[in-house]
C-alpha cells in the first residue's frame, strides 16, 4: 500500500519528487535532499526543509522524517533513486513539523525512530497546532498524517552505530526549538545540524526559539570544526557559510537589540535595527522584522 501511495505520488503533477527535492552529494555514501526555501505548501507536502540520507552497509539512515505522511514518501521515493537499501533509521533533529510528523510513514515500515526527550516534549506540546497549520497549508496533502514519536530517546547524548558508520546524536540545548539536536558523523568529517544552522534564506526566531542558547549551541557545533555541514534549510555547506548565514546573524541580533534596550527603546523600535548585513537571504522582508521583536521579548525578561 505504501508502494502505491509513493507511484500515485511521483505520477501526480507537480508532486514529483525529483521537482521538489534536490539530491547534493556531501561526501561518500552521504546525500542532502535539499528542500525549497518558500512556505509549506501542496506541492512540497510540508518538506520545506533540508535532510539527510547516509547509506550504510545495513541500510539507510535518514536524517529527520519529513513534513507530512505523503511527504515521508515523498522523501523515501527519492532515496529509491539513490539506493535500493532500505530506510532503517529516522533521527529526529527537533519539534518542527518536517522534523518529526513524518515518523508514522516510517515506522510503518520497521524503521526506528531516535530523537532527544526535549524534542519529543516539543513535539507534544506544540504537535496539534502543527497540524491544525498544515492542514490550511498543504490541504489534502495531510492526508495520512498522524503523530507518531521516537522508538529511542535520549537526555543530551546518544551513538547509534549500524552498518559500519557511527552517528554521535548530541542535544546542547535549544536553539530553534527546544529540542534540537546535532548529528556528527567523525569518520565522514559531516555534521547534520537541523535548525541549528539555515543558510540561503534567513533563520526564523520564533516562541519555541531562544536566541541566547542558540549562540551557545552553535559554538559547540562549531568546536567540532566540521568539513561538511548538512544544515536544516539550504544547501550542504562548510562551516565559514554556516557562521555567516547564522551564528554572525544571531550575534548582530542580541547585540542590536540589547543596544535599543539599554536606549531605552521599546518593542515597536526592534523592526529597525540594521540587519541590512543579512538583507541576500530569502525571506529576508519577511522575517527580519518578527525576529527582532521576539528576540526583543526574550532579553527584556533575562
Amino acid at each position: 500500500m505504501i508502494r502505491v501511495l509513493i507511484t500515485a505520488l511521483i505520477a501526480a503533477p507537480g508532486l514529483a519528487a525529483a521537482q521538489t527535492l534536490d539530491i547534493q552529494p556531501v561526501a561518500q555514501g552521504i546525500w542532502a535532499l535539499v528542500g525549497p526555501k518558500e512556505q509549506r505548501n501542496p506541492e512540497n507536502l510540508g518538506n520545506n526543509a533540508t535532510f539527510g540520507v547516509v547509506v550504510t552497509d545495513d541500510g539507510v539512515v535518514l536524517i529527520d522524517p519529513g513534513g507530512s505522511w505523503q511527504g515521508a514518501a515523498m522523501i523515501d521515493a527519492t532515496i529509491d533513486t539513490i539506493t535500493d537499501q532500505p530506510v532503517t533509521h529516522v533521527i529526529n533533529t527537533g519539534g518542527q513539523d518536517h522534523r518529526w510528523l513524518g515518523n508514522g510513514y516510517w515506522q510503518a515500515q520497521g524503521a526506528t525512530i531516535l530523537a532527544s526527550k526535549a524534542a519529543i516534549e516539543d513535539q507534544q506540546d506544540r504537535g496539534s497546532m502543527q497540524m491544525s497549520n498544515l492542514s490550511q497549508l498543504i490541504g489534502d496533502g495531510l492526508e495520512g498524517t498522524m503523530p507518531s514519536h521516537a522508538d529511542v530517546t535520549f537526555e543530551t547524548k546518544h551513538t547509534l552505530a549500524t552498518g559500519g558508520v557511527t552517528f554521535e546524536i548530541m542535544h546542547f540545548g535549544q536553539a530553534h526549538t527546544p529540542g534540537d539536536s546535532l548529528v556528527w558523523l567523525a569518520d565522514h568529517d559531516v555534521m547534520f545540524t537541523g535548525d541549528i544552522v539555515y543558510v540561503d534564506r534567513i533563520l526564523g526566531v520564533g516562541g519555541q526559539s531562544n536566541v541566547k542558547s542558540w549562540i551557545a549551541t552553535f559554538e559547540a557545533m562549531e568546536a567540532f570544526d566540521p568539513g561538511h555541514i548538512v544544515p536544516g534549510h539550504g544547501q550542504a555547506t562548510d562551516l565559514s557559510t554556516a557562521r555567516r548565514d547564522s551564528y554572525d546573524y544571531l550575534v548582530n541580533l542580541r547585540t542590536r537589540i540589547g543596544a535599543l534596550i539599554d536606549a531605552g527603546g521599546d518593542i515597536m523600535d526592534a523592526p529597525g535595527i540594521d540587519q541590512s548585513a543579512w538583507s541576500y537571504l530569502e525571506q529576508f522582508e519577511s522575517l527580519a522584522g518578527r525576529n527582532a521583536q521576539t528576540t526583543y521579548e526574550q532579553m527584556e525578561w533575562e
